[in-house]
């Protein structure tokens, strides 16, 4: 899933990809040619960095990059040269660069620069693959079906999985639900699939799991870029009916299993439906995405050693900025303008001349003013939880830096209950992150680190109370 994002953050930026155009200078004697794998030493972690480096027929090297513990892959880059055993590599779209120098015993010696020099050492041959140990392999003692769900409002097809238990009939099911950003229906996120490990442990207890690729994303139709978190509501509701379609499926024991972002759409989508037998939270959001994101940014900021007293010193430009972007009465061309003038009236004159820096500046507005983050930040979970009746169990990681533990599941649960539903369970993992995985501080470089896709006492405790609900 891509997950909820806060501010610009000391690692690889990946998404924002365009084409770039290749030269090097003339080929040296030696071949630098293939993959070569090295690790950065950052202060959340280490990152393993790949070079992908290729000749062309004209004698001129290529080069493409991966960040797999961030689950970023083929990030281009614009030039690379080898000369007099020096390899050097520009990256101008993620701001860095590379230069080592090829030894011996073949292996480069170098630093990468990305706002600072970071020794990056590089050896010959592919980065080995982390493990994965809860990634189901066949055969599997459950029926597996790929499915096209049909959203006859939009006028979309999503494509997904139906899962079946092998014996009986009439199953409860759930419909997965993704978090932010275009999504595979595994949510597969830096090596990890933790709706398919969900999915694989929840048929084998006799529960029915669809889970579908999110819109405009993997094989499912529409235009993701354009799409809010009502779109998403929809295309949820479209997979829910699907269900009810099926004669495999108890039509009255249907829920939701929304994740971060998803949480917020299982809420949207049963309060519309009172017929929705449950609701799963994971770390799904209590609070409005303003007071969400002022959170997060700030958690995240904690986690790379960012003193408080800086950031209290920040937090209220970026409050401010929050609370332009509340004004629904402007055009999103009108609030980049005003944003822009916001940011840039502390900056430095060399800082206003820098090119990178505005590129980087207008980039993050207009992610800010994306119909889906608008949608977003504006939005208030405490509308919809005050009028749920379904049993709704809410669960996260207090080691989660995304969405705070404490702030989301009292809201959840004082929100539901005021309006006389009991019928709300909350739990608190006391070493989970975001993703639910046994960690050591929950940054977000731990999370393609660690093996875990999930703990399994998460995965017991959503079957047990599931069934429960159920039976």
């Amino acid at each position: 899933m891509k997950i909820i994002k806060a501010a610009r953050i000391v690692t690889l930026i990946t998404g924002l990809v365009v084409a770039g155009v290749f030269f090097s200078s003339p080929v040296s004697a030696q071949d630098i040619s293939g993959t070569w794998h090295g690790k950065l030493s950052i202060p959340t972690g280490s990152l393993t960095i790949v070079f992908h480096i290729s000749q062309t027929e004209q004698g001129t090297y290529v080069t493409t990059l991966d960040s797999p513990d961030q689950g970023a892959n083929g990030i281009k880059t614009q030039t690379t040269s080898f000369n007099d055993s020096i390899l050097t590599i520009q990256i101008p779209i993620i701001h860095a660069s590379y230069k080592g120098k090829l030894d011996s015993n073949q292996t480069i010696s170098g630093t990468f620069i990305q706002g600072m020099p970071i020794p990056l050492n590089l050896e010959k041959g592919e980065a080995s693959r982390p493990r994965r140990p809860q990634e189901p392999q066949p055969p599997f003692p459950y029926k597996s079906e790929e499915v096209i769900v049909r959203n006859e409002q939009d006028g979309i097809n999503l494509a997904g999985t139906l899962t079946l238990p092998q014996k009986g009939t009439k199953f409860p099911a759930v419909v997965m639900v993704t978090g932010s950003g275009a999504q595979n229906r595994d949510e597969e996120i830096m090596g990890h699939k933790p709706f398919l490990v969900i999915a694989d442990y929840l048929t084998r207890n006799g529960i029915a799991v669809l889970r579908c690729d999110d819109r405009g994303t993997a094989a499912s139709q529409g235009n993701h870029a354009t799409a809010t978190n009502e779109d998403f509501a929809r295309d949820t509701e479209a997979a829910i009916n699907y269900l009810r379609s099926r004669k495999e499926i108890n039509a009255k024991k249907i829920g939701i299993i929304g994740h971060s972002a998803g949480g917020i759409i299982a809420f949207i989508v049963a309060k519309k439906d009172p017929s929705i037998a449950f609701v799963v939270s994971l770390a799904g959001a209590g609070v409005k995405g303003d007071s969400l994101m002022l959170k997060q940014v700030e958690l995240i900021s904690n986690s790379q050693g960012m003193p408080d007293a800086v950031w209290q010193g920040i937090k209220p430009s970026i409050r401010n900025r929050y609370a332009i972007l509340q004004q629904t009465d402007k055009t999103p061309e009108e609030l980049q303008k005003e944003l822009y003038a916001d940011i840039t009236q502390t900056m430095s004159p060399e800082q206003l001349k820098d090119l990178n820096t505005i590129q980087q500046i207008s980039a993050q507005i207009n992610s800010m003013t994306s119909p889906w983050y608008l949608h977003f930040m504006r939005y208030d979970p405490a509308e919809d939880l005050k009028e749920l009746k379904c049993p709704v169990l809410a669960l996260n990681g207090e080691k989660d830096i995304q969405m705070d533990a404490a702030m989301n599941l009292t809201a959840i649960q004082e929100k539901i209950t005021g309006n006389g539903n009991t019928n709300v369970t909350i739990k608190a993992y006391p070493n989970l992150n975001h993703l639910f995985q046994t960690c050591e501080k929950g940054t977000l470089a731990e999370y393609g680190q660690l093996e875990e896709t999930i703990s399994p006492e998460v995965l017991k405790d959503i079957a047990e109370w599931i069934l429960k609900q159920t039976k």
